[in-house]
């Protein structure tokens, strides 16, 4: 567990359905951590206190904190994937300030799909759903200038995603990537609108549309 993850704490272990849970390797951990081959600690917050960590893993949480790259890194991966933390090491984002109110109904389900940003759950897609969940920082003065960086970064990668799944002929028939609301409002009426727009999306009575593009021969 500790190559896998390169923190293990108590959710981690609850992942792997150990018999005995965290208490059967807990007594293993600290006799590792009192021979000084891994280091206890309270890196991830949010999560249970006792966790442990190889120290090449704390040294490149460090290195992010004090370097965060210049470009985010955006990704896209099955809900279900187990590199998504999102629903099992961590809990969906609460239903309030930054997240829709219908939060608490998303689920690691087959066909479902998530964006991270840098991490971050920025967005939730159903299969064949065009309603989509966002999740961009509060709304508030102080937040502004992060939350219209994550929206026009989101904004990007959904009209790069839309324009990927155009090139499969069977997905370019069903007209592709539909967004029709947004977090539970039609999409034209949500903040993230401005931002599709910028990035090549198109307002239809249907909602918003990317248009296929040849791809260069």
């Amino acid at each position: 567990m500790l190559h896998r993850y390169g923190i293990v704490t108590r959710e981690t272990v609850a992942q792997e359905n150990l018999p005995g849970g965290f208490s059967a390797v807990y007594e293993v951990l600290k006799a590792l951590e009192a021979q000084g081959r891994i280091r206890r600690g309270y890196f991830i917050a949010g999560l249970g206190g006792a966790q442990f960590a190889q120290p090449a893993a704390v040294e490149l949480l460090r290195s992010l904190g004090a370097n965060p790259p210049d470009k985010p890194e955006m990704l896209l991966l099955a809900a279900a994937d187990p590199a998504n933390p999102w629903g099992s090491l961590l809990r969906w984002p609460e239903p309030g300030s930054a997240a829709p109110d219908n939060a608490a109904s998303l689920s690691r389900s087959v066909g479902a799909s998530v964006i991270l940003r840098n991490g971050d759950l920025v967005a939730y897609l159903r299969r064949s759903n065009p309603a989509i969940q966002v999740f961009l920082p509060a709304e508030d003065e102080l937040a502004e200038p992060d939350r219209g960086a994550v929206a026009r970064d989101l904004a990007k990668f959904l009209a790069n995603y839309a324009q990927e799944l155009l090139q499969i002929p069977e997905i370019r028939h069903h007209g592709g990537l539909l967004i029709d609301s947004i977090a539970g409002r039609p999409a034209h009426q949500h903040f993230l609108a401005a931002f599709l727009r910028e990035a090549g999306f198109q307002p239809s009575p249907r909602g918003f549309h990317v248009r296929y593009v040849a791809p260069e021969r």
